[in-house]
């Protein structure tokens, strides 16, 4: 496992402190789309971390397991904006590494990852990989609440689940390297589990606002 590369795609608060924990175990490829953000993370990168922050898509080509932590806005219309989340999927699609696992982290509803992202990794792939042969997905939510330090990454349990009880293993060993992990029976559960914990915390937030 310590051989392995991690890219983490989308370094923003749930992209940057996963980069900066695998880093301390792994060698970290952390990639965004936004220049400046790779410009001053580069220039901030004193601490001779593990990490080189790219824009270059190229890089992901490298990597043994792929994070996409990318926002999910919500719309007007009150529905799940899923732009990032296919545009993150269509350049990792393009840069694949034949038996890469790739990671969704981004809070979506089930179903997504697989009925979502999958054909996506499919289609883009210009070498004609396929899910479940040449490469394998997984779920993993974020969990991190900004400002809250008592659910900072190493302090939460992460949820994994792979298509596969193999792939679930392999993620459990993997994310395993930086905070404690529960296994999902399936990946619709893993998604399911976020939807309830993002209910539980406006719920809590609307209760507090009462008070």
């Amino acid at each position: 496992m310590r051989t392995r590369t991690v890219c983490i795609i989308g370094l923003g608060y749930v992209g940057l402190p996963l980069a900066k924990a695998f880093s301390k175990h792994l060698k970290v490829i952390g990639y965004d789309v936004d220049e400046e953000k790779i410009r001053n993370l580069g220039n901030n990168n004193n601490t001779k971390e593990n990490i080189e922050f790219t824009t270059d898509p190229s890089k992901i080509k490298q990597a043994d397991f792929v994070l996409i932590c990318v926002p999910t806005p919500v719309t007007k219309s009150k529905e799940p904006d899923l732009r990032y989340v296919k545009s993150a999927a269509e350049i990792v699609g393009q840069h694949l590494k034949k038996g890469a696992i790739v990671v969704l982290e981004s809070t979506v509803y089930p179903g997504v990852t697989e009925e979502f992202v999958a054909p996506i990794l499919d289609l883009e792939n210009e070498s004609g990989l396929k899910c479940g042969a040449d490469f394998k997905i997984g779920y993993s939510p974020e969990r991190i609440n900004p400002g809250d330090e008592a659910h900072a990454l190493d302090k939460i349990t992460k949820i994994v689940a792979g298509m596969d009880d193999e792939t679930t293993e392999t993620l459990a060993e993997l994310y395993g390297l930086i905070t404690n992990i529960y296994k999902a029976k399936d990946i619709r559960t893993a998604e399911a589990a976020k939807v309830i914990e993002n209910i539980q915390r406006d719920f809590l937030f609307c209760e507090q606002c009462f008070i």
